[in-house]
């Protein structure tokens, strides 16, 4: 079989060309498809890379602000913990001081009404002593409060001993007597005392008298600093002392049954 070799060399040619024309117009253009492609796809996966990193960045920094957070709002929480323990002693401690306070100013009224009430049992019934006194002696005795006074002090005057009689006697050279009483003397009254003291002391013996209401229905002789004296008001000290206990006696029940005595007692 003979070979045409212009034909097979024609196909040759026709071949050569057939592939540079696919290689020029078709796979080129593929290979440079699938190098965009790969290069677009590099740089997609490379964003994608760069917005991982920039989330896991932003994550982590949400974290840190977030354990911030956390951090200041526990610190935060614990200093207003600690304020308002510290406010609430501070109100707890001025209400105890002002319960001290008022429990004592209650107490001090206590005390005070105790002794307003005290005293004015005290006077009242010094007045009513003196009443009845006065009144039981003019009916029994058909003489005044003041003339039996007066017979006492005398009697009192007489019934000093030998030795406080010498020591009056010794100072009353060059001194002048006072005699106090609760009420006006008569002129019988005081010349009856004057006797008496210059009996007791000497006859040149200069007696003054005066009267001082305070005594309390009594009479006293005063001299240098020395006093014999004698008053209704010392027979009432033990009638005071005694109407006292008696209104504490009272009072303790009262701050047993009570929580607040000072309050009920008001």
């Amino acid at each position: 079989m003979l070979i045409d070799w212009f034909t097979v060399v024609a196909q040759a040619i026709n071949f050569l060309i057939l592939v540079w024309l696919l290689k020029r117009f078709l796979y080129q253009p593929i290979l440079n498809a699938l190098d965009a492609r790969e290069q677009r796809i590099a740089a997609e996966l490379a964003d994608a890379d760069a917005k991982k990193a920039e989330a896991q960045t932003e994550r982590e920094e949400f974290k840190r602000k977030n354990d911030e957070f956390d951090g200041q709002r526990t610190e935060l929480f614990n200093q207003v913990t600690i304020d308002a323990a510290t406010e609430r002693q501070r109100l707890f401690d001025a209400a105890r001081k002002d319960a001290d306070s008022l429990r004592t100013k209650q107490q001090d009224t206590l005390r005070s009404e105790y002794q307003n009430l005290n005293e004015e049992i005290a006077r009242r019934t010094r007045a009513e002593v003196f009443a009845i006194a006065r009144q039981a002696l003019t009916d029994l005795a058909g003489s005044s409060l003041e003339e039996r006074m007066v017979e006492v002090f005398v009697q009192r005057l007489h019934e000093l001993d030998v030795e406080e009689k010498k020591k009056w006697a010794l100072e009353s050279s060059s001194a002048t007597v006072l005699v106090r009483s609760a009420f006006d003397l008569s002129t019988a009254q005081r010349t009856t005392i004057e006797g008496a003291v210059k009996a007791m002391l000497t006859a040149e013996t200069q007696v003054k008298f005066e009267m001082v209401a305070d005594l309390v229905s009594g009479i006293e002789l005063l001299m240098q600093g020395k006093k014999i004296a004698w008053s209704i008001s010392d027979y009432l000290v033990s009638l005071e002392k005694g109407a006292g206990e008696l209104l504490k006696e009272k009072a303790k029940p009262e701050a047993k049954t009570e929580p607040k005595p000072e309050t009920k007692s008001r």
